[in-house]
């Protein structure tokens, strides 16, 4: 027979706050100062949550703590309930006279530079009571479960969140007008040969996986793609190729108003479809929160299906099998 749910009435408060400071700071030490108690009741706390659920939180290291696949799926729900809490209580402290909600947002650095924090005072205006803490690290995948809202750059993934595609990707050429009339009557392959190219790493993938896969995918030969500068980022790439030098393959969507203003040129049509794209994710329950649920609308409006971007949503609440 399996396990019975726990009965709320004896959830371990005390031992999931000690397992939250633990796990916050990587340290039983540092984690028994913050929270004001000795070091030997952190641990007993940790040791007797271990017991409660049966199963190890931290694999305990000579000089680190590292979270187990177990404190990795308690952590997000622990660090959620809490804040949660201590939005209500706050909210009721201050008996609802003008009391701030605080979101948590991760954005992508090329998404949240180039189109969403030259916006943000829209949404601050309308919806002034919500403050946001934006963070935008650089990388692929999904968010961390401290993580309110996200924007995330990947392929397409089953997961357990409220899953939103923006837009799907496709990556084109883009550089200075002037290279595009100086290279005028040139076909691809030779375009491509004449000048100087602009990569944007993909963590985890080689430096000029995109100019690769676009080689191929345009079947260009023998041309070398392996030359060039490489950027982290997207924003940077594009803001060398606004600088006169440089062809970069980048998304056309995200980088369409330069298009539109003529400050960059699509010298090609052809265009790369590398699988991934912009998605929001959110988590189910977050959607009954009203801060969340005004900011998600927010981020679809303007940037989702009907906004501009010809992409397809796709919404999904699903759990991995």
């Amino acid at each position: 027979m399996g396990k019975t749910s726990m009965d709320r009435r004896w959830l371990p408060l005390n031992a999931l706050r000690a397992f939250e400071g633990v796990a916050k700071h990587s340290s039983f030490t540092a984690a028994a100062n913050a929270l004001l108690i000795s070091q030997s009741a952190l641990s007993r706390h940790v040791i007797a949550l271990e017991k409660l659920i049966g199963a190890q939180l931290f694999e305990r290291r000579p000089h680190s703590l590292v979270l187990t696949k177990a404190g990795q799926h308690l952590l997000p729900a622990v660090i959620k309930s809490f804040d949660r809490l201590e939005y209500a209580i706050d909210d009721i402290r201050k008996e609802g006279a003008g009391a701030l909600r605080t979101l948590r947002v991760q954005m992508p650095p090329s998404f949240a530079v180039h189109l969403a924090v030259p916006i943000l005072r829209d949404f601050r205006r309308a919806s002034s009571e919500v403050e946001i803490d934006l963070v935008s690290p650089y990388g692929v995948g999904p968010a961390p479960g401290d993580i309110d809202v996200a924007v995330v750059y990947s392929k397409p993934t089953v997961t357990d969140l409220v899953t939103d595609l923006l837009w799907p990707v496709r990556l084109g050429l883009l550089c200075h007008p002037s290279i595009a009339a100086r290279c005028a009557g040139m076909d691809l392959a030779q375009f491509v040969a004449a000048n100087e190219l602009v990569h944007v790493r993909i963590a985890d993938l080689p430096r000029h996986h995109c100019w690769t896969q676009f080689a191929r995918h345009a079947h260009l030969g023998p041309v070398n793609v392996e030359r060039g500068l490489v950027f982290d980022t997207a924003v940077l790439a594009v803001q060398y190729a606004l600088s006169g030098e440089g062809v970069a393959l980048v998304d056309t969507y995200l980088f369409s108003d330069y298009l539109r203003t003529g400050r960059l040129v699509q010298p090609f049509e052809i265009t790369l479809d590398d699988g991934y794209g912009y998605y929001l994710t959110t988590h189910p329950e977050a959607l009954s929160d009203t801060a969340i649920a005004l900011f998600r609308s927010w981020l679809i409006e303007r940037f989702g299906p009907g906004s501009g971007s010809g992409s397809a949503k796709i919404h999904l609440a699903v759990s991995n099998e």
